[in-house]
């Protein structure tokens, strides 16, 4: 199992202690909070040839996007980088097309949720997959032992939860007559459940208002064979961060037996949300009157 991170300061990528990187792509990237430009990833990949580069290109293409991204495909190509985050199949048209050695994982948020589908991805040539947050472990495991595809799972993050391109957070304090800021905290009625909305210049995300603590699933991940755990630093102090990686390589590396609890004790201080790991999202049509 490998551990990659999606850091949030650029000055502090954690690269000399991880297995790998996810970096969103300047301009062709969502729900993340800081974003690089080719030339940044460029010098990257070619300074730290040990650690595995991921690149984000997840945001929803327009017919305008196209000649740009067949460009910037055909030079991360050349960078020879772990792979390629997508959510737009253009994506994956594209790679065929121009007959890409690059690997890409299967990035469609909430549509990645069983095995049949990722098998199907599979056979269009998709290498690996990003399941969805809002399946459980059950679900998880099944697509483990089911599925030819390579899974990731998010373990540990403040969970994104939409994406909308509109400028929703300065259109509403506008409409308001409030200053503008790019940032709220709302709170969903029903589930009395917050969430932070934040708007950049591609739109603006929705993320879940507490931190998910996976932390407790990733020794049966690991019993599962799961190849790829994923932490995200958004909403975590750096040094806290730094330190559940540190420990977490330690783990990772053949400690899971005699140390696991203590692990998972020690990091409760992410509080006990586990998001969907062990709770099934159930459908109800709702009654007339």
């Amino acid at each position: 199992m490998k551990l990659l991170i999606e850091p949030s300061n650029k000055n502090k990528l954690y690269l000399d202690i991880v297995d790998g990187v996810i970096l969103p792509l300047d301009d062709l990237a969502v729900e993340s909070n800081i974003y690089f430009t080719l030339e940044e990833i460029e010098k990257i990949s070619k300074n730290y040839n040990d650690v595995e580069i991921f690149v984000k290109i997840n945001k929803n293409l327009m017919n305008n996007d196209i000649d740009k991204v067949r460009d910037i495909l055909i030079k991360l190509d050349k960078l020879k980088i772990k792979g390629i985050f997508f959510y737009d199949l253009a994506i994956l048209q594209l790679k065929k097309e121009l007959n890409l050695d690059v690997d890409l994982v299967w990035n469609q948020t909430h549509m990645v949720n069983n095995y049949k589908t990722c098998n199907y991805y599979f056979e269009k040539g998709v290498k690996y997959a990003l399941l969805g947050k809002e399946i459980t472990l059950d679900e998880i495991k099944e697509i483990l032992e089911k599925s030819k595809i390579i899974s990731m799972v998010e373990v540990v993050s403040r969970p994104s939860v939409a994406f909308s391109k509109r400028k929703l957070v300065s259109n509403y304090l506008k409409n308001e007559g409030r200053a503008l800021e790019n940032k709220l905290t709302i709170k969903e009625k029903i589930t009395d459940t917050f969430y932070d909305v934040v708007e950049d210049k591609n739109g603006t995300s929705f993320y879940l208002n507490r931190i998910m603590n996976g932390t407790s699933i990733i020794k049966e991940l690991f019993d599962n064979e799961c190849s790829y755990i994923i932490f995200r630093e958004y909403g975590l102090e750096d040094n806290f961060f730094q330190l559940i990686i540190d420990t977490k390589k330690y783990i990772l590396n053949g400690c899971l037996e005699n140390d696991y609890n203590d692990y998972v004790d020690k990091y409760k201080i992410l509080g006990d949300d586990t998001n969907f790991f062990f709770k099934k999202t159930i459908y109800r049509v709702k009654k007339n009157g």
